[in-house]
């Protein structure tokens, strides 16, 4: 595996795969590897000829007053795990690679930013998201790009700006991968002690309370939501969000009708999580 600091660099070897007649596959991620990045590496690996992993701490992504300086970062772990999982190429630049001076263009997609996480992280955070993908879409032009079902909304703001931009590449969202208990996995995780490490347990049980309702043929949107929020008073985690939203376009759903995104996220201890089920009518699984 090759570690890879600059644009051209990594521009020259995905040209010589490609001139091998390599598809390109890329798994964008800001490190603190876990097994959710790597059941994304190994489909990528499956794929493609060519398996190009990112490991950047966007900046642009995070608030003021987040974990931008705290995020974990060991580079070294995640070249062994990434190179374990037989990737190609680690692209791994500083910030000046990305934003180098002057750098003044954004990219903000409407529609999907304004709501969860856009409402409760603020408007920068799916303007850097979006920008840094583009970039990496740019720099690497993948034939596919691998995302993790877990940052749902993310998922939807790159299959829209993908679709808006006319860009040349098929968006991959790959099942949430959970721990033993539940638990989604998350780079966030670590921050949780042992007492915190419990009660987040509770994100994915409210889910699962509200999907069971939804599956015995519940469609009306509060009673679903009043499920999941009753798992999580019981815990004592007070959302930051819990809403039922289309899957499609994210408007607020009051009646299940089909297929639906249940989406939490919550500060448990020192970590901020997020976590969602899709939600289907009865209807529809019958006629699945």
């Amino acid at each position: 595996m090759r570690i890879i600091r600059t644009i051209p660099e990594l521009r020259a070897a995905v040209s010589d795969a490609r001139n091998d007649g390599a598809s390109v596959g890329l798994v964008p991620t800001m490190g603190a590897f876990h097994e959710g990045h790597l059941s994304l590496m190994r489909r990528a690996r499956e794929d493609n000829g060519l398996v190009v992993v990112s490991l950047f701490v966007n900046p642009t992504q995070f608030g003021a007053n987040e974990d931008l300086g705290s995020y974990p970062r060991d580079e070294a772990r995640d070249a062994a795990m990434a190179q374990a999982e037989g990737v190609d190429v680690l692209f791994a630049p500083d910030a000046a690679e990305i934003y180098p001076e002057g750098f003044a263009t954004s990219i903000h997609v409407s529609g999907l930013t304004e709501v969860l996480d856009g409402a409760s992280r603020g408007a920068h955070h799916f303007d850097g998201v979006a920008t840094v993908v583009t970039k990496l879409f740019g720099i690497v032009r993948p034939d596919v790009a691998y995302f993790g079902q877990k940052d749902a909304q993310q998922v939807l703001v790159v299959r829209r700006l993908v679709r808006d931009l006319n860009l040349d590449v098929r968006i991959e969202a790959c099942p949430i991968v959970r721990e033993a208990d539940g638990l989604a996995m998350s780079s966030r995780n670590v921050y949780l002690d042992a007492a915190a490490r419990a009660r987040a347990t509770a994100l994915n049980r409210a889910l699962d309370a509200a999907s069971a309702l939804a599956d015995a043929g519940e469609r009306d949107a509060a009673v679903l939501i009043d499920a999941a929020s009753r798992v999580l008073d019981e815990a004592g985690i007070r959302p930051d969000y819990l809403e039922l939203r289309d899957n499609d376009d994210l408007h607020a759903v009051t009646r299940l009708d089909g297929e639906a995104l249940l989406a939490v996220a919550a500060c448990v201890g020192a970590a901020r999580l997020i976590d969602n089920h899709i939600l289907r009518s009865t209807d529809l699984k019958g006629g699945a």
